[in-house]
């Protein structure tokens, strides 16, 4: 779309240099590709009137010209057109003149004939695209007049813009004045065509029917009536001519003119040569033929649209191309103007098929605005009336479906959320109204209508695009936008890798049984046989639910000692499924850690419960003895994290390794993980490490079997103070020595202090300490 400032100025006080212009309609989106002085850069180029042509004798692409420049003398120019013709007047640029290009005009021999000048194309001198011929000047200026006042040239800029398929508002003059008297804050409006209405009113001569109403939601028809077919006004024909159109005469001009200025697209017929005046809007029949305004005959189909006269005659391709039958002459007096909206998806279809595609049906492709019909067929008659036209009272003004333009809802926390803006309401009805967004306040947030010119907005993320175009991209803070973290992990299942890796680094294997059990594998584990049953198991001897991961690791340890492979430690994490307390449709899920150590000792798992305990930061725990379904009597603890009951540790069962075939002793170690991982974990104070040296000790105390090593170990570490920085239960031991019923616990004391070396006094102490402590609150002996 190219534009000139001049025109822009009709309707906005436009200011401003070209260039920062420029760059104001790029940034409101209308991308300027080029930059164009007009009417510049002429001196030296005067009119010229063709004396003679004849070929010349040593090249066939080149004639030699013989033109009057205004001296009544004959100047030779090798042209390479043909387009002249004796009499014509055309451009000549003379001998020193510096065409727009940069060209600097000189004397030159062609093929041996020699050229004083040269003659110009449109192109050459700014004046449009065409570059095919000689540009043929109209009237009869005197040869030598300067071509811009013959012309009636003024300096003027043009645009070239680039407009995206979602701006059918923008492909009009009108519509990029707009936008532009926006961002600069200056007043627009569309001037109010002054044209006086004379004769018959148009109702009683023509009349509109719309068959088919999705085809066409608007048909307006106006008749104008002393019509002469004639040239444009200079300044018309300088306007298309700077746009890329070529002026063919005053009708035709005006309708190219009135569809640039306002985007509204127009056809002209010869009312006389319409049937009964009738125009009739109806789907083509398959097959049916029009021949169009360029004398081909084309064969349409049932998608395509057409208006027909009075005996149901095609007479024109909707929104395409008039038909030849009624297309007007130099005899034409009364023109049928036409002025519609028609469906956008109809018209791209067909002009695709029919390989038709004009600056009208681009614009009918886009949507236009169905709303400018009248306006805009006033300004076409005002510009016809000094030919002599006058505008016939009324508008028959047909209805089809028009697109439902209903109120958005604009929220103002949306529009910044997603612009990083801080924008206030106020602020965002003011940018809205500025290109005529109807706005009104709905609470916090806004209710927009959108105008009819602008059928591409119809959502909210439309109205918030809009708000980002004119209220500037380039005063929106830039910010790297954060990517998307595909593949992001929970809090929750980071834990569970951390579980995974620490049981790995203590060198365990991950196990991972068919998650349904045999009937009576529960009972067999020591546990109630209150499993969730399945209606449909696969095979029978898989229809229990597990309860408990146990029954599954033990097999696992029977299958590995039935090949000769004992000793082993594994763990699993996995989910078990028990009947739920309250009334709920599906069982009650929930995971778990499991961990079995083949050929080791309830202390061994003591460890391993210690080490996921450091890993997890769950520091405020205990372990109180107590039995549990399954496990041994005298060596199983309830462990408890701040309160809160999370598992147990110890040994299985004699009885349950009996019944699962299992040859050897095993460690046990079961964690709810939905439970303990709920609770406060994670926090992992760090302290400064002593540069003087420490002190071990060791303690062995012999202690009942109901006497857990959890309860020896938190009174050393309370009585050991701050001075006791690390320990351990380095040996188990049961024998004779210590009596029946009894073991003895032996630990490591590490004592170290942070600003100096330990006395041995100060050691001796803590180990009286110490020893008093676990001696005076458990039912415990220091053996010797």
């Amino acid at each position: 779309m190219k534009v000139l400032l001049s025109w822009l100025r009709d309707f906005a006080p436009v200011e401003g240099d070209p260039v920062a212009i420029g760059d104001q309609l790029s940034d409101l989106g209308l991308a300027v590709e080029e930059i164009t002085a007009v009417g510049e850069g002429l001196d030296g180029i005067v009119v010229a009137r063709v004396l003679d042509l004849r070929r010349h004798p040593d090249a066939d692409r080149i004639q030699l010209v013989d033109v009057d420049a205004g001296d009544g003398e004959a100047l030779q120019i090798c042209c390479g057109a043909f387009n002249m013709s004796v009499g014509d007047l055309v451009p000549l640029a003379t001998l020193g003149a510096v065409m727009p290009g940069g060209l600097e005009i000189a004397r030159r021999k062609l093929r041996g004939e020699w050229s004083n000048g040269m003659l110009c194309s449109p192109t050459e001198i700014g004046l449009g695209d065409d570059a095919d011929g000689i540009l043929l000047l109209d009237g009869d200026p005197t040869p030598g007049t300067p071509l811009t006042e013959a012309l009636d040239l003024r300096p003027d800029v043009l645009y070239d813009l680039e407009v995206n398929p979602n701006r059918p508002d923008a492909m009009s003059v009108a519509g990029v004045a707009r936008d532009l008297a926006a961002r600069q804050g200056v007043p627009f409006a569309i001037p109010e065509p002054a044209v006086a209405e004379s004769g018959d009113g148009a109702a009683g001569r023509a009349t509109v029917e719309i068959l088919d109403e999705d085809l066409c939601g608007r048909f307006g028809l106006r008749v104008l009536d002393g019509v002469v077919v004639g040239t444009s006004p200079r300044w018309l024909a300088n306007r298309l001519t700077a746009l890329g159109q070529r002026p063919i005469n005053s009708v035709v001009d005006v309708s190219n003119y009135v569809m640039l200025e306002l985007g509204q697209p127009n056809h002209t017929y010869d009312l006389d040569r319409v049937a009964g005046a009738a125009f009739r809007v109806r789907r083509a029949a398959d097959g049916e033929v029009i021949e169009t305004l360029d004398g081909v005959e084309r064969t349409l189909t049932a998608a395509d649209g057409v208006i027909a006269d009075g005996d149901d005659t095609a007479i024109g391709i909707a929104g395409i191309m008039g038909g030849a039958n009624t297309e007007i002459d130099d005899s034409t007096t009364s023109v049928a103007l036409e002025m519609a909206w028609w469906d956008p998806m109809t018209i791209a279809t067909s002009g695709r098929r029919l390989g038709l595609r004009s600056e009208a049906s681009a614009r009918f492709e886009r949507g236009c605005d169905p709303e400018v019909v009248d306006l805009a067929m006033r300004r076409f008659a005002e510009l016809l009336a000094p030919s002599g036209a006058t505008l016939a009272p009324d508008l028959v003004d047909a209805r089809g479906n028009l697109p439902a333009r209903e109120a958005i809802r604009v929220r103002t926390g949306r529009v910044n959320a997603l612009l990083g803006t801080d924008l206030g309401r106020g602020r965002i009805a003011e940018v809205l109204q500025s290109i005529g967004f109807g706005v009104t306040e709905a609470g916090d947030d806004l209710e927009v209508v959108v105008p009819s010119f602008r059928p591409d907005s119809s959502t909210e993320i439309d109205v918030v695009e809009e708000v980002a175009r004119m209220h500037g991209y380039g005063r929106i803070e830039r910010t790297v936008p954060r990517s998307t973290l595909t593949g992001h992990l929970t809090p929750y299942q980071l834990d569970r890798r951390t579980v995974r890796s620490t049981m790995a680094g203590l060198g365990l294997d991950e196990v991972m049984p068919v998650p349904f059990l045999a009937p009576g594998d529960l009972e067999a584990a020591g546990l109630p046989a209150d499993g969730v049953t399945l209606v449909n198991p696969l095979v029978a001897e898989e229809s229990v639910m597990r309860a408990s991961l146990r029954p599954g690791i033990l097999r696992t340890l029977a299958y590995n000692a039935s090949h000769r492979m004992t000793g082993l430690g594994v763990f699993e994490v996995g989910h078990v499924y028990r009947r739920p307390a309250e009334p709920q449709p599906l069982p009650d899920e929930r995971e778990h850690l499991a961990v079995a150590l083949a050929g080791r000792e309830a202390g061994e798992a003591v460890s391993v419960w210690s080490a996921l305990a450091d890993a997890l930061a769950a520091r405020d725990y205990a372990l109180v003895a107590e039995s549990a379904p399954g496990l041994h009597p005298s060596r199983t603890a309830r462990i408890e994290v701040g309160g809160v009951s999370v598992g147990n540790v110890g040994e299985v069962d004699p009885g349950v390794l009996e019944a699962f075939e299992v040859p050897e002793r095993v460690a046990w170690l079961e964690v709810d993980l939905d439970t303990l991982l709920a609770l406060p974990h994670g926090d992992k104070p760090y302290g400064r490490v002593s540069r003087y040296p420490s002190s071990d000790i060791d303690l062995a105390f012999a202690v009942d079997e109901g006497t857990p090593a959890a309860a020896v170990d938190a009174c050393l570490r309370e009585a050991g103070g701050d001075l006791l920085v690390d320990l351990s239960l380095f040996d188990v031991f049961r024998g004779d020595v210590v009596g029946e019923g009894r073991r003895s616990l032996a630990f490591t004391l590490r004592l170290q202090a942070g600003d100096r070396t330990l006395t041995d006094a100060e050691v001796a102490e803590v180990r009286s300490r110490c020893i008093a402590a676990v001696e005076g609150s458990l039912p415990a002996t220091l053996r010797g």
